[in-house]
């Protein structure tokens, strides 16, 4: 089995990402500091898989600590690259936060994939890249304009850093544009779990659905969009998971074309924010209780991927519609509010 190194395995998108990867007969090698995660996580992929994943409690940021782990995991095969802070209302907040976190774990982990002769990187990126674009749906090949946050900017960063990485130390490497990671895995055994306040649309929907939250703030109606709310590609979390193996498959086998290459992750479908909320309410059959608020410092408007890159040369396809995210969801929020009445409960005893 073929080792893969990913770093925040823990959370969100990475914990699906190991699951794939050992569905599809890889041996995954976990780096997180959980500073905003948590092992829950791989007991989920445990009792989904059977395959305990060890992880390393390291922070990236520290170059010795990382060093170790690849000095543990000489054999390593490829990277998947998840590390970085990713709430663009915090960062702007907290730019020098994110640029020093985002870009020095990034620099660390390709120092040592140099040093150890990991050739595969995959690259975990963000349609922020194309700050506001001219044209929507946005193709690889779109321009990318000025971020509108600073985690937008240590994206575009990354991406060049990683490009003159793979050039200079014999990296292929391919950068995965993510749109906007939604839903859980059907299982309901793992899924999204923010750390304070969410910062995403959907987290916030479910949990003002379950009652952690009193209501969810819509941040703006007054755009120029069909119902004046922002327009999103909303796109499954395992879809989000399985292009990386698709990514990793295809460099391994020296199917690239280029030392570096880019796709876009979305559905190819622009979504309001009112209608995800309207998809949200059907499918569970609840009203949710939300305000309009001001818009919120670094939101674009409107974007959506044309995947069609991806499609045509990863063979990727997206699996799940708006609802079925919708739904994965809430069976993910329902599954954790019954783990905290459980253990809550006086009566309850651990086995």
């Amino acid at each position: 089995m073929k080792k893969i190194l990913v770093t925040v395995g823990c959370g969100y998108i990475g914990a699906h990402t190991i699951l794939d990867l050992i569905e599809n007969k890889f041996q995954p090698v976990c780096v997180d500091n959980n500073s905003r995660s948590t092992e829950s996580l791989l007991e989920g992929i445990r009792k989904i898989t059977g395959v305990t994943v060890k992880n390393y409690k390291v922070d990236l940021c520290n170059f010795d600590e990382t060093f170790a782990v690849f000095q543990e995991n000489s054999d390593l095969e490829g990277i998947i690259h998840f590390a970085a802070y990713k709430a663009v209302g915090e960062s702007v907040e907290k730019p020098l936060m994110y640029f020093e976190n985002n870009l020095t774990s990034l620099i660390n982990i390709l120092k040592c994939a140099a040093e150890f002769n990991v050739r595969n990187f995959i690259f975990s990126s963000s349609c922020t890249v194309y700050g506001t674009p001219d044209r929507i749906p946005v193709t690889e090949e779109s321009p990318l304009k000025p971020p509108e946050s600073p985690y937008g900017a240590t994206k575009q960063m990354g991406e060049e850093i990683v490009r003159q990485a793979a050039a200079a130390h014999g990296i292929t490497s391919i950068m995965l544009r993510y749109f906007n990671p939604v839903g859980a895995h059907p299982s309901g055994l793992i899924g999204e779990l923010p750390v304070g306040k969410p910062q995403n649309l959907v987290p916030a929907i479910t949990q003002t659905a379950i009652g952690k939250l009193p209501q969810l703030v819509v941040h703006g109606n007054d755009y120029d969009t069909r119902d004046g709310s922002n327009i999103r590609d909303y796109i499954h979390v395992s879809d989000i998971a399985h292009a990386h193996i698709l990514a990793l498959q295809y460099v391994m086998e020296n199917r690239n074309l280029q030392r570096c290459e880019v796709f876009n992750l979305g559905t190819g479908n622009g979504i309001t924010v009112f209608e995800v909320i309207r998809s949200f309410e059907k499918v569970t059959g609840r009203k949710l209780n939300y305000v309009i608020g001001p818009r919120r410092p670094g939101d674009v408007v409107a974007i959506y991927a044309n995947n069609t890159l991806a499609r045509e040369v990863l063979k990727w396809v997206p699996q799940y519609s708006l609802d079925e995210m919708m739904l994965t969801a809430w069976k993910w929020e329902v599954k954790l509010k019954e783990e905290e009445s459980m253990y809550n409960n006086p009566n309850y005893q651990m086995n």
